[in-house]
């Protein structure tokens, strides 16, 4: 698919940046005129795949989160989120609803929730390497 335009965050791994990302996103994504429902979905994504970032990657100090949206073929949005942490030893075992590794105040429900809110859900994740989550929507253009 062709890109026709993009843009790039990176931040350190903070929870305050999760609203930061989370707006930029949606910000982005308004030029693909998606309904409310589709960028609430957009911003639920962005929400969860950055949380993890900031509390799986990083858990005991900070590090840098990148982001990058795309528009492509002018229907499409295209979310990266990376990391250098300390990544997922078994991605399959992370995707799993309700398992977690952040303890009894986290749901382990943030894959499920990438996953259900986007059209494809791509993780790949290398121990003491980092994590990178790609996710895609499709947003039809109303006419």
């Amino acid at each position: 698919m062709k890109s026709e335009n993009y843009i790039k965050l990176e931040f350190p791994s903070r929870s305050a940046n999760e609203a930061l990302a989370r707006s930029a996103v949606a910000a982005f994504a308004a030029q693909l005129d998606p309904t409310l429902d589709e960028l609430g979905d957009i911003r639920t994504a962005v929400s969860e795949a950055v949380t993890n970032a900031i509390v799986h990657a990083y858990p005991d100090t900070v590090g840098t989160v990148w982001l990058r949206a795309r528009i492509l073929d002018g229907e499409y949005l295209e979310l990266t989120v990376r990391d250098k942490g300390r990544g997922i030893p078994d991605v399959d075992q992370a995707r799993q609803p309700l398992f977690t590794t952040g303890g009894d105040e986290r749901s382990g429900m943030g894959f499920t929730i990438m996953e259900s809110f986007m059209d494809k859900l791509r993780v790949r994740s290398s121990p003491g390497a980092g994590t990178t989550v790609t996710m895609l929507r499709r947003i039809r253009r109303r006419r």
